[in-house]
């Protein structure tokens, strides 16, 4: 696997974790706001062929 891979797929999985975690009853939502924005940003760029698409990409 290339090495942006790996950084691309573990950020996704923790935006998604993070997802789980805001529907939860009780969560912390400024934590949930804050690390989001902060994964956000540092996600990687997508890997090239074949990676997953970034939203509005054409």
């Amino acid at each position: 696997m290339c090495p942006n891979c790996e950084d691309f797929a573990r950020t996704v999985l923790l935006l998604g974790q993070l997802a789980l975690y805001a529907d939860m009853v009780g969560a912390d939502l400024d934590f949930v706001e804050a690390v989001s924005a902060s994964l956000a940003v540092s996600l990687p760029e997508p890997p090239p062929d074949g990676g997953p698409a970034y939203p509005g990409d054409s």
